[in-house]
């Protein structure tokens, strides 16, 4: 049952032992640096480690769905071309399995065999799609198990599909390298507001203290800062920005990936850049200053 949750979370060794450091750092910061400048820095330094794996894993996985993508594209091609030479689909795939489709192997090897034990194409290409987690190859594995099942020119439907996935793809690419300084000005754009936090920090807020205007309306009178009459600290009145930045680094994050690639996941790996780069200078500033 645990090793089940596990894959379901894809929970794996690296990410375990990166979660394991990560605490550590976490425990031994909590004992020995509390109260300290360099803590939350520290602090910092543990998410970084803690998500790293899973953040390396995003992009991994990221890369190698895109490749079974233009893989597919080469075993759409395959089938057509033995597909007009009149030999019948399941035939082909069984003749074509043999070759490199570099990650899609295994899901090829599967549906060569469900073929040979006798399973209907139509059911062995359902369970290819499903298995794959594609929308591409799912719209186009329908397309061709309902026209395998109908009947009539398969090979002219082939071909449709097999142009229909070469144009998504190539869209994709369009896409992607139109969208690149978008994400570039995104990142640039956070950089500026981490600047600007810093300003306030370091220069506007310390001035701001020292009027005695700021953190206490009266004496005696509770202040949203303090309460009491008393005077807020600079620290007090910063923390709201450091939580600022970390909440706009993971939905900018977000908001680039679903605008780069169309998938509100691909922009979690986004997210942990600048959700680390928040964290990390907020704390690591603060060090010199």
């Amino acid at each position: 049952m645990k090793s089940k949750l596990l894959r379901k979370l894809r929970i794996n060794k690296s990410k375990i032992i990166g979660i394991s450091i990560a605490l550590a750092t976490i425990i031994l910061s909590l004992i020995f640096l509390r109260g300290t400048d360099i803590f939350y820095f520290i602090l910092g330094i543990a998410f970084v480690i803690g998500g790293l794996p899973f953040f390396v894993s995003l992009i991994l996985e990221g890369n190698k769905e895109r490749e079974k993508d233009e893989m597919f594209l080469e075993f759409s091609k395959n089938l057509v071309e033995s597909v007009r030479a009149g030999i019948p689909i399941s035939k082909t795939i069984l003749n074509i399995r043999t070759k490199d489709y570099g990650p899609l192997n295994p899901y090829v090897d599967k549906l060569a065999n469900q073929i040979s034990l006798g399973i209907p194409v139509k059911t062995s290409l359902e369970t290819f799609a499903r298995d794959l987690k594609s929308n591409t190859i799912t719209r186009a594995v329908t397309i061709i198990s309902e026209s395998e099942k109908a009947g009539g020119k398969i090979e002219d439907i082939l071909d449709s599909v097999a142009k229909s996935v070469a144009q998504v793809e190539k869209l994709k690419k369009e896409r992607r390298a139109t969208m690149y300084n978008l994400v570039v000005q995104g990142y640039i754009i956070f950089m500026i507001f981490i600047i600007i936090m810093l300003v306030m920090q370091f220069k506007v807020l310390p001035i701001a203290t020292q009027l005695g205007d700021i953190g206490s309306v009266g004496v005696g009178m509770p202040s949203i800062f303090g309460s009491g009459g008393e005077k807020a600290s600079v620290e007090d009145l910063t923390k709201p920005f450091k939580y600022l930045l970390i909440v706009q680094g993971f939905f900018v994050g977000l908001v680039i990936g679903k605008l780069s690639e169309g998938r509100v996941k691909a922009g979690l790996k986004h997210s942990f850049i600048l959700v680390a780069l928040a964290i990390l200078i907020s704390t690591g500033v603060k060090l010199f200053f």
